[in-house]
């Protein structure tokens, strides 16, 4: 049993930054694929980032790419989302995931465990 926390969201203004960080316990961290999700009001959840189990594999849903970065430290049990040049349309709950299988990396039903989420507001 894997348990998720995600921590670093805040109120940013657009074009500024932040990097979520997501710390992982009760589980072998080096064996999980990662990623991240986010769910706007009103918005079904949607795949951000994920990223392999030693973290040269990644891959991020159109709509980031050049602007957000998802890493891991395997020692420290942690994955991060580091965000630029943030937009009004990424406002939303963050959410943290893990599964220990590598297929099906952008499907939201086929990961276990989740994060409670960390709110990201981006003002205009």
């Amino acid at each position: 049993q894997v348990q998720l926390v995600e921590s670093g969201g805040d109120l940013v203004q657009a074009g500024g930054s932040l990097r979520l960080s997501c710390a992982a316990s009760g589980g072998t961290f080096s064996s999980y694929t990662m990623a991240w999700f986010r769910q706007a009001p009103g918005k079904e959840r949607e795949f951000v980032a994920g990223l392999g189990r030693s973290g040269v594999s990644k891959w991020t849903t159109d709509s980031v790419k050049g602007r957000f970065t998802i890493s891991r430290d395997n020692v420290k049990a942690m994955v991060y989302l580091q965000m630029n040049s943030l937009k009004p349309e990424d406002t939303a709950v963050y959410y943290c995931a893990a599964k220990s299988t590598v297929l099906n990396i952008m499907m939201r039903s086929s990961y276990n465990y989740w994060g409670q989420g960390t709110q990201v507001t981006v003002s205009s």
